[in-house]
């Protein structure tokens, strides 16, 4: 695909995903640490998912330590209503224990005011903490051009035929944050995490398709294809001493 092409990919689905979705501004007030876990929440999750989460673990703890030291099992329960409860207590658990690690502290506010690349270089070496955690906090947290890409994110890429599968793998989008400025970045990444994220939940919504193929109607020859078997059928009844009747299922295709 050619860049310009590609450009005008990314651009459309911009356009035309403000016309379904709000932009899901994060509040002003909150801290950089409490970016990151929302970040860990929001990972192919709704924003109201993660809205409700991140409220559960500042009202049901007495403090981040607490949360850290809870297993994950107890904190999977409390994210629930995620997408992926588990791998989301998880990364909220490493980004706590990669955060203490580091700054021996919690409140890391300080860092809006230190390099931004020094910053992203600490986060990227946490242990366990996605690559979606630390771009949506350098956005979001502090105000760098980094437009995070989860894996409904870059599912919604490969369908619109933006990115291969190849580039897909390697969780890359080429020229995002050159199409994409950094004064857009935001709200670009908010609305096209909505459409992502109902694409990845909901595949075979009319609705949804409806808005894939207004941006690209070549998308529709890399929708999903819906699980079918054949009809079981069941051979004649043998005689007694042959055994049960045999039934067989096609492969889903």
């Amino acid at each position: 695909m050619s860049a310009k092409k590609q450009n005008d990919l990314i651009n459309k689905l911009y356009k035309v995903s403000k016309k379904h979705y709000e932009y899901q501004k994060p509040p002003s007030n909150r801290a950089v640490l409490e970016h990151m876990l929302y970040g860990a929440c929001l990972e192919n999750s709704t924003f109201e998912a993660a809205d409700e989460v991140l409220a559960k673990l500042q009202e049901n703890y007495c403090d981040w330590n607490e949360v850290r030291v809870t297993t994950a099992d107890e904190l999977a329960e409390v994210g629930k209503s995620l997408a992926e409860p588990r791998p989301a207590a998880m990364s909220v658990k490493r980004t706590l224990f990669g955060v203490f690690e580091k700054y021996f502290q919690y409140d890391i506010d300080f860092l809006k005011k230190e390099n931004l690349s020094k910053a992203v270089e600490a986060f990227e070496k946490f242990k366990g903490v996605p690559p979606f955690v630390v771009s949506y906090v350098a956005q979001n947290g502090l105000g760098g051009h980094s437009i995070p890409l989860d894996r409904s994110m870059l599912s919604l890429f490969y369908v619109l035929g933006i990115i291969s599968e190849e580039e897909a793998m390697q969780r890359k989008v080429p020229g995002l944050e050159r199409t994409i400025p950094k004064a857009k970045g935001a709200e670009f990444f908010a609305v096209v995490h909505q459409l992502a994220v109902a694409f990845a939940t909901t595949p075979f919504s009319t609705t949804v398709r409806k808005i894939l193929t207004d941006i690209n109607p070549e998308a529709k020859e890399r929708f999903p294809k819906r699980a079918s078997r054949k009809k079981t059928t069941s051979k004649p009844e043998k005689p007694a001493d042959s055994g049960a009747t045999e039934t067989k299922a096609a492969k889903a295709t």
